[in-house]
């Protein structure tokens, strides 16, 4: 891997800062803090649909411009800087059409691919795989999915779903064979859902920030026509370990809090030692600069996960130990700033007291999610554990 960038690569990053300054500067969006992919704007997805920065990885024959994974990474870095409003077609985007590129139908090709590059109408996703006894373990999934004619029945109940109360489709993970004796690996399959079906009731899970971004799905008959079965019947769990490297991996899982920490340099550049006693100064030094250490370390794991991709090699490993350093150094940082602040870090609302405009509320109320989304952490060191050192299981 090599440790700089390419004459064209920092062009397309200055391309990209320069949109991103435009639209800010327009008033389209404001920087803050909150959960992963919180703001959500169609307008500024077809925006950066027009661009050719939706479906910037895949292939050109399926809508896509056919880049780098490197060229990916630089697009979400700058985007996650700024805290881009890109929730209405990041999941579609990152994880639902590279799988249906690799194992859809010739008509799920046809009908979604060029439909989320476009950032059109009713093309906003969710993915329904936790559930309340199966979050990171998916092979245990209960959801079942029983075969009637030309359509699959859906029961079960799915939850920690992000935006499932905004989204027009659910990726979904359901068992579709229910034979005990059958490895539960090889009986689980995957389907797109529309959200709009009948027997589909989407209940809210307000977070600690007092937010709607998490969801209970409950699945009640629901009737899927054989159409909407992707790729091989009960080949999903096979086909998710393929998609979940591409969702755990990335600049999203680094820099969900970034303008805190810009905002805590600022701050304390401004303050300076007044204000705090000599040891407690000596520590916020230190303390920042291990951050500032930790920040460029996540920041190389995003790279060397995004060039391994480039490299046409499987990011298995990569991507659960980017992500399991990044989701905690985020929580470290939160704890840091909060510790510096004091008491005012967790002032909420427009106050002379509250600290950077609560975002250092907002990201400390949203911190223990962080190492949850998208696998836990203990799940990942086992990945890492048994895959990359080929430790015992036992």
């Amino acid at each position: 891997m090599k440790f700089t960038f390419t004459k064209e690569q920092n062009q397309f990053r200055q391309e990209v800062r320069d949109f991103l300054q435009a639209e800010l500067q327009a008033g389209t969006f404001s920087v803050h803090c909150g959960g992963l992919i919180e703001g959500s704007s169609q307008e500024f997805s077809r925006k950066m649909a027009k661009r050719g920065w939706i479906g910037l990885t895949w292939p050109k024959e399926h809508g896509g411009q056919g880049r780098t994974y490197v060229e990916k990474a630089i697009l979400m870095e700058e985007l996650m800087k700024v805290q881009a409003p890109i929730g209405y077609h990041f999941l579609a985007d990152r994880q639902v059409g590279p799988a249906i590129i690799h194992f859809g139908s010739q008509w799920q090709k046809e009908y979604f691919l060029p439909r989320i590059v476009r950032a059109d109408d009713g093309m906003r996703f969710c993915l329904l795989f936790s559930e309340p006894n199966a979050g990171s373990d998916l092979v245990a999934v209960s959801t079942t999915a029983a075969k009637d004619g030309d359509h699959y029945v859906i029961k079960g109940q799915k939850v920690w779903t992000s935006g499932g109360h905004l989204a027009d489709y659910g990726w979904l993970l359901a068992r579709t064979n229910m034979d005990s004796s059958i490895p539960r690996h090889l009986s689980c399959s995957e389907f797109i859902i529309d959200m709009k079906f009948p027997g589909i009731t989407v209940r809210p899970i307000i977070n600690m920030a007092g937010k709607q971004s998490f969801n209970e799905v409950f699945l009640d008959d629901v009737r899927v026509p054989k159409d909407f079965l992707v790729g091989q019947e009960n080949g999903g769990f096979k086909q998710i370990m393929a998609q979940v490297d591409y969702e755990r991996a990335g600049f999203e899982r680094l820099m969900q809090n970034y303008p805190l920490f810009e905002q805590l340099k600022s701050y304390l550049r401004k303050i300076g030692k007044s204000g705090f006693g000599d040891e407690f100064y000596s520590w916020i030094k230190d303390s920042i600069a291990q951050l500032e250490i930790e920040f460029n370390v996540g920041r190389l794991l995003c790279y060397y996960t995004a060039w391994t991709i480039d490299q046409g090699k499987q990011p298995t490993n990569e991507a659960a130990l980017c992500k399991a350093y990044c989701t905690q150094y985020e929580q470290r940082l939160n704890d840091v700033a909060t510790r510096v602040l004091g008491p005012p870090s967790q002032v909420r609302g427009e106050t002379k007291w509250t600290a950077f405009g609560g975002d250092l509320a907002e990201s400390y109320l949203w911190a223990p999610s962080y190492n949850l989304q998208g696998g836990t952490v203990e799940i990942l060191k086992n990945i890492v554990a048994l895959r990359k050192l080929g430790l015992p299981r036992s």
